[in-house]
């Protein structure tokens, strides 16, 4: 049965959809319904659910294989993410200064304002005075007009160096923190390559450690003995629940009912 059914399903179905398909290889099928029991009759032993903690492919190629293509698919997300968030940094470093460069072009176009009203003033006091026309008042009120003028240019170029300053520091803090989160997502991922590595290295030796310790003798008696012997010799070695699959069968699962399998 699980043979006949996993030899229908592509390895991309069967990886995305392995639990679906154990649980119907287990349990069969009512027409295109899973059933939710499966009894056997020779000792009214039902199992009502699997829990399965693992699916470990027999072939080496294949298991090999299954890990590559899982550290392939961490590593492509990765890449993605740190793509994103350096095309993020460089979209808000590009912002930053186009706002910097009009900040500069508007102080610069205030404060030529500013000058040329103050050298039309100064051109204004010159041909009062050259003309001899000025007045006392007159020439106080020019006097006063350029040092007005020049006040006006002096806060206007301290505006446009304040704001220069203020959008620096700005751009600054924005490509640093920039820089900072792309340096936290690298470590990020770096760590769940690792840990997932070491998930598959850990999860690859239990399941050589448990055949090991069994042995194929074992192994032979438990597959060949009836559900009862099954039962007794399992118990003998300490295991609740053990599935044997013949070597054409891409999988084991070890430990697959606990705690849900008893007579009823």
């Amino acid at each position: 049965m699980l043979e006949e059914t996993w030899h229908k399903k592509s390895f991309d179905d069967f990886h995305k959809n392995s639990a679906e398909l154990i649980r119907t290889a287990v349990f069969g099928k009512d027409g295109e319904v899973v059933r939710n029991t499966l009894r056997f009759k020779a000792n009214n032993l039902v199992i009502t659910n699997i829990d399965i903690q693992s699916v470990e492919p027999v072939d080496s190629k294949t298991r090999d294989a299954l890990q590559k293509s899982v550290q392939l698919a961490i590593e492509i997300t990765t890449k993605s993410q740190e793509a994103a968030a350096r095309h993020q940094a460089e979209k808000l470093e590009q912002e930053a200064r186009g706002v910097l460069e009009r900040q500069k072009i508007e102080d610069e176009s205030l404060a030529e304002g500013s000058r040329k009203n103050l050298l039309s003033l100064q051109s204004k006091s010159m041909i009062v005075e050259s003309t001899g026309q000025a007045t006392a008042e007159a020439n106080a009120r020019s006097a006063a007009q350029k040092i007005e003028g020049e006040a006006k240019v002096k806060q206007a170029t301290r505006n446009a160096e304040g704001n220069k300053i203020k959008a620096t520091a700005k751009l600054e803090t924005t490509i640093a923190t920039q820089e900072a989160e792309i340096n936290y997502q690298k470590e990020l991922n770096k760590l769940e390559i690792e840990r997932a590595s070491e998930l598959a290295d850990i999860e690859a030796s239990k399941f050589k450690a448990v055949v090991e310790s069994i042995g194929a003798k074992t192994l032979q008696n438990i597959a060949s003995s009836g559900p009862e012997l099954q039962k007794k010799l399992l118990g003998s070695l300490g295991l609740k629940s053990f599935v044997i699959t013949d070597g054409n069968t891409p999988i084991n699962l070890f430990n697959g009912g606990e705690g849900v399998i008893g007579p009823k």
